[in-house]
């Protein structure tokens, strides 16, 4: 067993709401419950909006290899916001409901062109590296 390090992001709709139910599904998904950071909250990163988001940074026992992380991560977003994609068409980023991201698995180094861990931009998002920071 490894722990887990995901982060979690939501700029649009009730976003408390939403990262507590994508929490909730990450800790049914795993078995097991989560470690929490305190929210932050924070600019858009990598574009423009009026949207501020709130971010936090959760640690939870994970089994599997990191794929299947990735596609229940993945499988949560699309079920919490179906009509929220993380970037627009030209491939820029927008604002969305849920954003998950695996942002470590100490011990685990993965390169591959559908995951990289640890996440390759982490250390330039304070509101990833703040989160994280408490957790540790």
């Amino acid at each position: 067993m490894l722990n887990a390090y995901i982060g979690i992001g939501s700029n649009l709709g009730d976003r408390k709401a939403i990262i507590a139910l994508s929490i909730a599904k990450i800790e049914f998904v795993a078995g097991a419950r989560a470690r929490v950071a305190p929210l932050v909250e924070s600019e858009p990163w990598g574009y423009e909006s009026e949207n501020r988001f709130l971010n936090t940074v959760i640690a939870i026992p994970w089994y599997g290899n990191p794929h299947e992380l990735l596609h229940a991560l993945q499988s949560i977003e699309r079920e919490l916001a179906p009509n929220s994609p993380h970037r627009n068409p030209d491939g820029s980023y927008r604002d969305r409901t849920i954003d998950l991201d695996i942002i470590d698995i100490p011990g685990v180094t993965l390169d591959t062109p559908s995951l990289t861990i640890p996440h390759p931009r982490m250390h330039s998002r304070d509101f990833v590296m703040e989160p994280l920071k408490a957790l540790q």
